[in-house]
């Protein structure tokens, strides 16, 4: 049993958690992710990014958004509680080095997974700017811990209620014409990392992105989280998170995500449903 130490509300629907798992703490790196059970019996099996860990305290932090069954009733619980399954850590870690001038680029709930990453970059001694977007103010996440870490912090909102009323391709263009980075991370919805990828291809600069598939067991056996990168096909879950930006093939990928995208709302929709009747309940 893992058990939760810490539960935060970051904006609308999307949490921050705590849970105790020393093992996963101790082993964990950059980029790697898990996958949870909320119950043996019946409960599905979904990945997270490790957006931190606390080895000396035993603790891994996720932040996730609240769009399904599982995931609503994953916010619906309260430390002390317990998490009967975590398996991790996941996926290959990112590999971190002095590349020299990075930009990590986040979009929405990205910026989770992105935080530990860029966190990595600069303390290996790269020199980092960092570019965060989001619907509108209320959306942005991690903005003081992204600051605390970057040379530069650019924030952009779609609506302009917060920083510069832009998508994030924008600056990230701006950026490879006067700055000149040697490596660009991108992490997000797969539209963005798609023409993050576009906007960076043509200045030849070397882009990560970290995919977020639908994915069962995360050990490369259902083959749920196949992409194809450079022409080849590839296990998200043991090959990658992360691949070329460049190479990775984001329009199949988009189709196959959207597969489920219907049943996905009707959950969502069942699960607001669900939740005003509890409420209705105990009131």
């Amino acid at each position: 049993m893992n058990t939760i130490l810490e539960k935060k509300l970051l904006s609308d629907e999307v949490y921050q958690m705590k849970i105790s798992a020393p093992l996963i703490a101790q082993e964990r790196s950059p980029g790697q992710f898990i996958i949870l059970q909320l119950d043996t019996d019946y409960g599905e099996r979904f990945p997270l990014t490790i957006a931190d860990a606390d080895a000396r305290e035993g603790s891994i932090t996720v932040i996730f958004q609240s769009v399904g069954n599982s995931t609503h009733r994953l916010a619906a619980m309260e430390p002390g509680e317990a998490i009967e399954n975590v398996l991790g850590p996941l996926g290959q870690p990112t590999h971190i080095e002095r590349f020299g001038k990075v930009v990590c680029v986040g979009g929405g709930i990205g910026v989770a997974p992105l935080h530990p990453i860029a966190k990595g970059m600069k303390e290996a001694g790269n020199e980092l700017k960092t570019i965060i977007g989001a619907r509108n103010r209320e959306l942005i996440i991690l903005e003081q811990e992204m600051e605390a870490i970057a040379d530069e912090l650019i924030l952009c909102t779609d609506d302009g209620s917060y920083g510069r009323k832009a998508l994030v391709t924008e600056p990230l263009k701006e950026l490879c014409e006067s700055w000149k980075p040697d490596l660009v991370v991108a992490i997000g919805p797969p539209i963005m990392m798609k023409f993050c990828a576009e906007t960076t291809r043509p200045y030849g600069i070397k882009t990560m992105v970290s995919l977020n598939t639908i994915m069962v067991d995360g050990t490369g056996m259902c083959g749920g989280c196949r992409v194809t990168v450079g022409g080849e096909m590839k296990f998200v879950c043991v090959d990658g998170p992360e691949f070329d930006g460049h190479q990775v093939d984001f329009d199949n990928m988009m189709r196959r995500m959207n597969t489920y995208k219907q049943k996905e709302q009707e959950d969502h929709h069942q699960c607001h449903i669900d939740l005003k009747l509890e409420e209705k309940h105990h009131a």
